[in-house]
Order: C-alpha cells, then structure tokens, then sequence
C-alpha cells in the first residue's frame, strides 16, 4: 500500500549527468527540501521503478525527468510511464537542456506535467528547484 502523506513520499530525479545531480541535490537541500531523493541515473533504472511501484512502494509525489539518457530515452520512459496505469497519475516535470520544440511538444502529448529547460547559473537553478520544491511538493495536491 502507498503512502499518502506527500511529506514522506519521495521526489524521483531521472539525471544521467553526476553534475547535475549533485546540483539538483544541492538545490534541494538549500530549500530543505523533507522529501527523500531517489536518483535513477539512465532510462533502464527509471523504468525499473514500475514493477516496485506495482508492489506497493511509495510512489514519488513529483518525477524530474531529464531527456536525454542512456539506455532508453527520456520520452520513451516518459510514454511507458503514462502508459501504465500505476504511474500514469504520478506527475512528471521534464528538467531537461533540450530547448527543442520538436521536445517540448512531444513531452507535452506524452503527458509530461511540466517542461523546465535547465539554467546553467547554478543561482538561477536554485531558483528553478524552489518553484519545483514549493508548487510540486508544498502547493500542489497529489492523487493517492
């Protein structure tokens, strides 16, 4: 069974880059962020969570989901995500470099929540990691 206090469920970071994990992490503990990080490092790993989801894990109360990974792609976990109905509600915001439309629009029919091109100013990316931290985690209200 999954819990539903959002405050102990966690935040799934989907980044192949070690620094921008340690960035995201960084930001994240700056803002205090309560939730627990769970890092998968390419599309294998991310999708590996849906069999652990099935049997009862904590779903993640928000997904950041790079594009560009090794293994499978960002938009194809993105697509099996939402595919699948354990995962299909969980929202997912595609952190991604791309700025491409091509990107931006198949994010979108894929079911992406949100798509955040990343800053590259480690200051400005705090402030993008605040808005996830506070609308994502503290504003919005997740399904169970």
């Amino acid at each position: 069974m999954t819990n539903s206090d959002p405050f102990n469920r966690p935040v799934l970071l989907v980044e192949d880059n070690p620094m921008d994990v340690d960035l995201t992490l960084r930001a994240f503990a700056r803002r205090k962020l309560t939730n627990p990080v769970i890092v998968a490092r390419d599309g294998e790993e991310a999708l590996a969570w849906l069999p652990r989801w099935e049997a009862g894990e904590n779903l993640p109360l928000v997904i950041l989901l790079d594009l560009k990974l090794p293994r499978v792609d960002g938009l194809e976990v993105l697509a099996q995500w939402k595919a699948h109905a354990v995962s299909r509600s969980i929202p997912v915001v595609v952190l991604t470099s791309s700025a491409e439309d091509k990107d931006i629009e198949a994010a979108y029919e894929l079911g992406a929540n949100s798509y955040i091109v990343k800053p590259v100013d480690f200051g400005k990316f705090l402030d993008v990691a605040a808005q996830i931290e506070l609308y994502w985690c503290a504003l919005n209200t997740p399904a169970q």
